[in-house]
């Protein structure tokens, strides 16, 4: 199921940016929670940072995970995983801040975004490669 150790990816390419992330982060959001007033500005960085601080501390566990259940690692694909926990994480704290968020939406958030991940990873798929063109001009043979 896996490739060879030595065609196999290392963390190395991810290590800066999930270090930057995860300090920049989860430093930011301490900055604003003890400095700030929560008026409009702070609320929409406090979110923005939440987005940054999840995303890179997903990093590591969405390598791992792609590492070892999927056959072709792309580093797009790590990534988008990564930054789809920081999405999800906001999310739900945004709908808790407005008092709405229960078990079933949040369950039901996580499906949706289940989904549009396995339908994005079935279209990236490499071994199904692009659709055969269609021939334009109808005298040449395909």
């Amino acid at each position: 199921m896996n490739s060879s150790p030595e065609t196999q990816p290392n963390y190395r390419r991810f290590l800066i940016p999930t270090l930057l992330l995860s300090i920049g982060g989860w430093g930011g959001l301490a900055l604003i929670t003890n400095y700030t007033l929560p008026t409009v500005w702070p609320r929409w960085a406090f979110f923005a940072l939440i987005v940054i601080a999840l995303t890179g501390s997903a990093l590591p566990f969405t390598f791992f995970i792609n590492r070892t259940f999927s056959p072709g690692l792309r580093p797009g694909t790590v990534l988008r995983e990564a930054l789809w926990v920081g999405v999800y994480g906001a999310t739900l704290m945004w709908l808790q801040f407005g008092r709405i968020l229960n078990f079933s939406l949040g369950l039901w958030l996580l499906v949706g975004i289940l989904v549009i991940e396995y339908l994005v990873r079935w279209r990236d798929n490499p071994k199904d490669g692009p659709p055969p063109a269609l021939p334009t001009d109808p005298n040449v043979p395909a």
